[in-house]
């Protein structure tokens, strides 16, 4: 069985790795001179950058890879778990320090509001049995049959998915800050928490079971491990290599075209790309299939991402590895991201500093930075040539006004990213961070299939999928795909 694989993100890495413990010839294709999509890393003078995910939860994912093959992770790969999770700073300058220690937890809880410790437990109970359900149970198994999805319909209402991770929270928190800080998991996989149905509340609870590892020598560490991996397992890889065209026999795939005219023969090609992007760009064949030509012009897409990378010529002892900043408002700020499409100076921020943990992302006596602030994708409008500038100011000053004092005149390397990098390198549609929106009409049998509805022979992996985005979401999508192929 001949097996392509195209785009070499977590997906498409444990896509074939999975492909490969079953005995099938596998190619794996990357338009980039680097492994990782989403992962991939930038190097600075002396600063390394991680170019995407820096949260690394449910680990054991990510060691089932090497197991398959029966190696030992440790070889190849080291997480370490961090005691912080994530620093919550709000704009009057109060903090909460976000962690698996449930005693410093509650403390903070009843400093900002006694009432709320006992609905923090209540909430943690029920996202444990949204967890139960839409994670262990439901994450590594297909939904292309609308009756498996029916059936999953009575359990996911009693879940109350109906509700929103916001709405969800507030059931049982009452103290605005604490709402936020509980609610904002959905941004870590592209959905707003007051539209995201309430399944995506298990992030909470999985985060709690497994905790929040960093990878050290960065994110990328773990793609030049499974890279290391696929060459021993005799994957043959080819890198600077873009797919054009995925060739058709009627309704049957046969194989695909690169850009330097060579062509591939395949019995499968499994997408670790954006399917939007595969449906429209790659396949020539006209799609007549009505309903799902209505699908996708009715799919709604997350939001975009400016990433700011900087690196400083003194360190900020007293940043956390992870700090989330909230901006004074929140509803409002969200609502003109996804609805309203358009900028805003209240910006709330995610700043990642790997050097509060891993001295080696940097020259010595230097601090190593990226900040993501969630903004409009590209059907905004927006010109980032001229905004880019703009809002990388303004991020300076934020973070100067607040965490990072004297930081402008410390800055010695930097650079940033805008949705226009997502759409033109990574293909994503409108330049989305995370491909399609986690709405409850988004998700499961409402997602892209893992099995191409329209193609035999066609499957994907990876964020547009089930289950969805983020590192443990296209890594389950890979189980998906075992059980299917």
């Amino acid at each position: 069985m001949n097996s392509v694989v195209i785009g070499s993100g977590f997906g498409g890495i444990a896509a074939a790795l999975r492909l490969k413990a079953k005995n099938h010839n596998v190619t794996l294709i990357e338009k980039q001179k680097d492994l990782g999509g989403r992962a991939r890393v930038f190097k600075r003078n002396g600063f390394t950058f991680d170019g995407g995910p820096t949260v690394i939860t449910a680990p054991h994912l990510i060691h089932e890879l090497f197991q398959l093959f029966n190696k030992d992770p440790q070889d190849y790969i080291n997480l370490k778990p961090l005691d912080t999770w994530y620093r919550f700073v709000f704009e009057d300058g109060s903090k909460f320090d976000y962690s698996g220690n449930e005693e410093q937890m509650k403390a903070q809880i009843k400093e900002m509001n006694p009432e709320d410790v006992i609905g923090y437990d209540k909430l943690v109970n029920f996202t444990k049995k949204i967890f139960d359900k839409g994670f262990t149970e439901l994450s590594a198994v297909p939904f292309n049959n609308p009756s498996f999805m029916v059936k999953q319909i009575p359990a996911l209402l009693n879940l109350k998915s109906y509700k929103s991770v916001y709405a969800l929270v507030s059931s049982y928190i009452k103290n605005e800050k604490l709402r936020r800080l509980l609610s904002m998991h959905p941004l870590l996989v592209g959905g707003n928490p007051f539209t995201t149905t309430s399944i995506y509340g298990l992030i909470l609870y999985l985060e709690k079971k497994w905790g929040i590892h960093y990878s050290m020598g960065g994110t990328g560490q773990i793609i030049v491990g499974l890279e290391k991996l696929m060459k021993e397992e005799n994957i043959e890889i080819l890198k600077d290599a873009e797919v054009i065209n995925i060739i058709t026999a009627d309704n049957n795939i046969t194989g695909l075209k690169l850009n330097n005219g060579k062509e591939i023969k395949a019995d499968n090609v499994i997408c670790n790309a954006d399917p939007p992007a595969v449906y429209s760009k790659l396949i020539k064949s006209k799609n007549t299939n009505p309903i799902f030509n209505w699908k996708i012009k009715r799919m709604e897409y997350s939001m975009g991402l400016f990433v700011y990378y900087f690196g400083t010529k003194k360190t900020y002892d007293a940043v956390e590895h992870h700090t989330i900043k909230f901006g004074d408002k929140y509803k409002e700020h969200l609502d003109d991201i996804f609805n309203q499409k358009r900028l805003n100076d209240d910006i709330s921020y995610y700043l990642h500093r790997p050097t509060a943990t891993d001295k080696s992302m940097a020259p010595d006596g230097h601090d190593c930075f990226y900040v993501l602030v969630p903004v409009p994708n590209n059907q905004s409008g927006i010109n980032w040539s001229i905004e880019g500038d703009k809002l990388k100011n303004l991020v300076i000053d934020k973070m100067e006004n607040s965490l990072l004092p004297n930081l402008r005149e410390n800055i010695v390397e930097d650079f940033y990213l805008t949705p226009d990098y997502f759409e033109k390198e990574l293909n994503t549609k409108y330049g989305s961070g995370f491909s399609i929106q986690p709405k409850f009409s988004q998700s499961a049998y409402f997602r892209f299939h893992n099995k191409s509805e329209i193609y035999n022979g066609l499957y994907f992996v990876g964020a547009g999928t089930h289950p969805g985005a983020g590192v443990p979401g296209v890594l389950s999508s890979a189980k998906v795909l075992d059980k299917i192929l």
